[in-house]
């Protein structure tokens, strides 16, 4: 049997971000526990306003490396849902342009894994710095719904 947690809402979502970074600042074994969990540090990153910009300019294609459950929930506008499992079968689906992936948030590997993968096929790739918690909390727009 399974049971599926989410954020019941936005004051759910910024106690989870606080505590977060109250371990951050009190806990100086968290910073390397959350290091040591996503890898070095080998992926390049884009902010959420990089990010804007880039699909505004329309340089960039956005690929959300979530579950498709979490997709559904809620998305960035203009992401395509591709789960981190499904990734390497579904290359070809890509434009050639720059990728962006991202995931759950700061503290999520999925976004890094996809960029890793990505890169080594030769593409063109970066993550969102943080991930959905984090654009969420920023009162940025957010969609839901299937792909």
């Amino acid at each position: 049997m399974r049971i599926h947690y989410q954020l019941a809402g936005d004051d759910v979502a910024a106690l989870y971000a606080l505590l977060q970074q109250v371990a951050r600042t009190h806990l100086t074994q968290a910073e390397h526990a959350r290091t040591a969990y996503l890898g070095p540090e080998d992926t390049d990153h884009l902010t959420r306003e990089e990010l804007l910009d880039r699909v505004k300019a329309g340089t960039a294609t956005v690929i959300d490396v979530r579950p498709t459950e979490e997709y559904a929930a809620g998305h960035i506008p203009g992401a395509l849902s591709i789960p981190l499992e499904e990734l390497e079968a579904r290359l070809a689906e890509l434009p050639a342009a720059e990728i962006v992936a991202y995931c759950r948030g700061i503290n999520c590997v999925l976004a890094h894994d996809a960029v890793r993968l990505l890169s080594a096929r030769g593409r063109t790739a970066k993550r969102l710095a943080d991930g959905m918690l984090e654009w969420r909390l920023s009162a940025l727009p957010v969609e839901s719904g299937a792909a």
